[in-house]
């Protein structure tokens, strides 16, 4: 019996490094099954069984792949490399400076945002769809709101507090005015029960670019906002209500390309329902953005800290 239970813990709990590499490889390989349509029958259960252990030892062993990556991480901040790097002027201040480490990922979104646009316009005049330009036309907003946060002024190199509340709070007002083309765009998708259809290969990229940012978007959002800065609070803000925005219409895609013989009540149901979520919760995130800003802003609370 001891003998079972060992070679069973060998099995379900293998090291951490290893764990990671058989569960990548169980994903990869009932991804490639799906997307290149093998049809062979032992390759498809194969893969079935192999995800489903994948994802197991994914459960049994988060924990330990969490320290992992941890202890990666640390011993990777420990190498000379780092100290090398962390010894330089721009170095040490990315490395100690949390708002200067945030105005370079503002940057770094801003790029990304504005290549998430081109590729959302060209694939509405490619693909004659509304929904692409009318998503690019939304992350146009976006990357208004992140400029507006990244801009400091002619005659200013540092942002004041009271500024980064002003900003914060009109954040929150152009978030709330955008919500209502948002809102329009969720009815009418329901309405004529369409949605964005990515071809080929890239809805499989899409998923994984949208669940990717909605993890780290939310873990961001905890983590800067015990740092007081509405500045950072904002930015983090603003990458979630990207994230959330590709969550609906990656579901909008899926539900189009592999949901052919769903009833057509079911796929309105569903985006709705989902369309819904993310305007309720854009709207109470307005909401308390404005709300809280103004009620600093009145009592003239500028201090560096309270969190957001």
């Amino acid at each position: 019996m001891e003998r079972i239970k060992k070679i069973l813990r060998k099995i379900f709990f293998p090291p951490a490094l290893l764990a990671i590499i058989l569960a990548v490889m169980g994903y990869l390989f009932v991804l490639a099954v799906a997307v290149f349509n093998i049809e062979i029958p032992a390759l498809q259960y194969l893969s079935y069984i192999f995800s489903a252990y994948a994802l197991t030892i994914t459960i049994t062993n988060f924990p330990r792949i969490i320290s992992f990556f941890k202890l990666t991480r640390r011993r990777l901040n420990d190498s000379s490399l780092m100290k090398k790097i962390s010894e330089t002027k721009l170095g040490n201040r990315f490395f100690s400076d949390v708002r200067f480490r945030t105005e370079i990922s503002l940057y770094c979104g801003l790029v990304i945002n504005f290549l998430y646009i081109i590729l959302k316009l060209f694939s509405g005049i490619y693909y004659r769809s509304v929904w692409f330009f009318a998503l690019g036309v939304y992350y146009i907003l976006l990357a208004v709101m992140r400029f507006i946060l990244l801009h400091k002024g002619k005659n200013s190199a540092v942002i004041t507090m009271k500024t980064e509340l002003k900003r914060y709070r009109l954040c929150g007002i152009m978030l709330l005015i955008m919500n209502q083309a948002l809102a329009g765009i969720v009815i009418f998708m329901v309405y004529q029960n369409k949605g964005f259809d990515y071809p080929g290969l890239l809805i499989y990229a899409m998923a994984a670019y949208s669940f990717y940012s909605i993890i780290v978007a939310v873990i961001n959002l905890v983590k800067f906002r015990k740092h007081g800065s509405p500045l950072l609070s904002a930015a983090k803000v603003i990458n979630l209500v990207a994230a959330m925005v590709s969550i609906l219409s990656l579901e909008t895609a899926m539900l189009a390309q592999f949901g052919e013989d769903d009833d057509p009540l079911f796929r309105k149901a569903m985006t709705g329902a989902t369309g819904g979520a993310v305007c309720t919760i854009v709207i109470g995130i307005a909401i308390f953005m404005i709300v809280k800003s103004t009620k600093r802003l009145l009592k003239g609370d500028f201090n560096e800290q309270g969190n957001l």
